[in-house]
């Protein structure tokens, strides 16, 4: 029944909802696979921990979180249908918190990647894990926004994972790793757990599947590395000034939030709340942009930033390669 509007009642929407939701849960199940991840100890191995991972190939590469798997030499890959299997770690980018690993095994059912660089504040997606290997756990919620940064810590050293997509749907421990997915069926997000500080609490935060991310991972699987150049700050897109604005001929630039101490952003004498308008040449409007920039062909090489800061100025930087 519908109001005289014709708008949907609250049970039809509810309904429409919980049909979406359960259509995703029931599609991507097959997809997302526990993993328990085992180190290296004296007399043999011990379990180390367990996260989430989403198949990406029939033949058994399967995407997830780099700081699942960190410190790991492999484990086991548990599946809906309970099916088992070890798995190998073919390579790991901790700037991305992305891992590819590889289960043994053939006739996997991959999950089909999207595009988050569609998706809109507001849009619901669902957040699946497998914590257990027995079958998915499933919320579900909003984007709240994009394009966000958080602090992580590895091997002692605090990182920034980048242009991260925030929502309300709640991760759990072992979710990592797990599928963020949206209304289509389509995974636009790798879930990970870790939540930076001030970066509040009852926040989902996932890696973005998108172009950038999509050669790292293709990097991961034919090189078992990514060769990355790094400053060290975290941002996000903000708009320019009016008048610095029309200056530089472009509406926004990439406000600073956070620099790493004893990074190339903090030598180079970047501060928070700086704006960068421009890193190489390039013009840059949010962090996807300087991502696609810092390649490894710049780590080590002086190069020229342009930064407002109550007046345009130009700064000097010298990206350093990402260690593993």
């Amino acid at each position: 029944m519908r109001t005289d509007a014709g708008t949907p009642t609250d049970a039809q929407a509810l309904d429409a909802y919980s049909s979406i939701v359960t259509r995703i849960a029931e599609r991507l199940a097959p997809s997302v696979t526990n993993l328990a991840v085992y180190r290296k100890v004296r007399g043999g191995r011990r379990m180390a921990g367990s996260g989430s991972g989403v198949v990406i190939t029939t033949d058994g590469f399967v995407l997830t979180s780099a700081h699942v798997v960190a410190g790991s030499d492999g484990g086991n890959a548990s599946f809906s249908d309970g099916r088992e299997t070890s798995f190998e770690i073919v390579g790991a980018d901790p700037l991305s918190d992305l891992a590819v690993v590889r289960a043994r095994g053939d006739g996997l059912v991959p999950a089909e990647l999207g595009d988050a660089s569609r998706l809109k504040v507001g849009q619901l997606v669902v957040a699946i894990g497998n914590p257990l290997g027995f079958g998915g756990t499933v919320t579900a919620g909003v984007v709240g926004a994009v394009g966000r940064s958080f602090v992580t810590q590895s091997n002692g050293t605090a990182r920034f994972v980048e242009n991260v997509i925030q929502t309300d749907a709640a991760l759990h421990p072992g979710n990592s790793g797990g599928a963020l997915v949206e209304s289509r069926g389509t995974v636009v997000g790798i879930n990970t757990a870790l939540v930076g500080p001030g970066m509040g609490q009852g926040l989902g935060l996932a890696v973005p599947v998108n172009e950038t991310t999509l050669k790292i991972v293709s990097s991961l699987m034919t090189e078992g590395r990514v060769r990355r150049a790094w400053f060290g700050v975290a941002g996000g897109s903000r708009p320019l000034p009016p008048r610095v604005a029309r200056e530089v001929g472009r509406e926004r630039g990439i406000e600073v939030v956070q620099v790493v101490p004893g990074s190339p952003a903090e030598t180079a004498g970047l501060r928070p709340e700086d704006l960068i308008v421009e890193v190489h040449g390039t013009a840059v409007e949010g962090m996807d942009d300087l991502q696609r920039l810092m390649d490894g062909s710049l780590a080590g090489m002086t190069i020229d930033i342009l930064v407002y800061r109550d007046r345009l100025l130009r700064l000097s930087i010298t990206p350093a390669e990402l260690a593993a």
